[in-house]
């Protein structure tokens, strides 16, 4: 029989799996429209505050269905979320986009022009974040 933390966590997986898919569109279009636009460390830097904007709803929408309310276990669904990014983001690039891991990191550090480390807070504090906005704390 399933707990209904057990079921909490299952849900956190599957709005994962909604966020990485809705990221992976947003990247795509990123690609497809503003890197020949503004060049690719400046979509970065759009990209990552938009992306977080999507985190954000994606959260908010979620919120409610994912059933949890304290500030421990949504943080802890928020830490689960950037673990998986940060193994998608060092497997996806290297191996399908062929990206160097090099350029990875740099993607992360903000004296290098990457502002993903900024998207991880984000995605850290995005169940928080909406389970307060849809008034569930």
């Amino acid at each position: 029989m399933t707990t209904p933390e057990t079921l909490s966590w299952l849900r956190a997986l599957a709005l994962w799996l909604v966020i990485i898919g809705v990221e992976i569109v947003h990247g795509a279009a990123r690609l497809r429209w503003l890197v020949p636009a503004v060049g690719w460390e400046r979509s970065n830097q759009i990209g990552v505050p938009v992306g977080a904007a999507l985190v954000l709803v994606v959260a908010t929408l979620g919120a409610r269905w994912l059933g949890l309310r304290s500030t421990r276990s949504l943080l802890a669904v928020g830490a689960l979320w950037v673990a998986m990014l940060l193994a998608f983001e060092f497997s996806f690039g290297p191996l399908v986009l062929g990206q160097s891991v090099e350029s990875i990191v740099a993607s992360f550090l903000p004296w290098r022009g990457g502002w993903m480390a900024f998207g991880l807070v984000a995605m850290l504090l995005a169940p928080w974040i909406g389970a307060r906005w849809r008034g569930l704390r």
